[in-house]
């Protein structure tokens, strides 16, 4: 990497412990240990927000770094280890693939991620742009994720890890959305824990689990 500036090879190697931490986050089972990985993904993120901050001047990244550290690496977090503990929901233990073959399509979806972003970053003018294909795969692994599991609750940490790829794509692409943007989609997100909050009590009172082939079942008898 010579030539490359410090604190860009620093964005780059946070750049890629964001798609490592996506491939734990879809190779593993346990729940508890899936929350943990999210809040991980987020502190690199607040952390890739500040190093492109101070590297820009930018002063509403500085905004967006803290509203990641206290929702995506103190609340929300939190919140998902409080809902797991009431409703004693530890382990998904039926994915729809087994973790080698989830692992081989996520390698798939990363090649797939990096040529889909190749025009983009190609017309891209910020220094990161490179890391628009990371961006790209983060968001297609969390959705990989989603679609492979059947707990309520590990579909929810795929759905704010891809929304952590969003905005790490937006960063690395046009140093970040607007900040009433930014502040609109940081207050859906919480509503939206919120109500999946609620949700969740609903499907375990109704079904005793939180397993989401309930629902198909219950469409198929109506």
């Amino acid at each position: 990497m010579a030539g490359v500036p410090f604190d860009l090879q620093v964005q780059n190697s946070l750049a890629a412990l964001l798609l490592l931490i996506s491939f734990a986050m879809l190779a593993q089972r346990r729940i508890v240990t899936l929350v943990n990985l999210l809040a991980l993904q987020g502190g690199l993120l607040c952390a890739a927000t500040l190093l492109l901050a101070w590297r820009t001047g930018e002063n509403h990244l500085y905004v967006s770094a803290a509203l990641t550290l206290a929702l995506k690496v103190v609340f929300l977090p939190w919140l998902l280890h409080s809902l797991i503990r009431r409703l004693e929901v530890y382990w998904d233990t039926e994915p729809m693939l087994n973790v080698a073959g989830t692992m081989l399509v996520g390698l798939l979806v990363v090649v797939f991620a990096f040529g889909l972003a190749q025009p983009i970053s190609a017309i891209a003018s910020t220094a990161t742009r490179s890391a628009i294909g990371i961006a790209v795969a983060v968001v297609l692994l969390a959705f990989l994720t989603m679609i492979t599991r059947r707990k309520a609750t590990s579909q929810v940490v795929g759905f704010l890890s891809m929304e952590n790829g969003l905005f790490f794509g937006a960063m690395s692409a046009t140093y970040g959305v607007p900040m009433i943007v930014e502040r609109g989609v940081a207050l859906g997100v919480l509503l939206a824990m919120l109500v999946l909050g609620v949700f969740f009590f609903q499907i375990r009172e109704q079904f005793d689990s939180l397993d989401l082939h309930h629902l198909e079942s219950l469409r198929e008898e109506s």
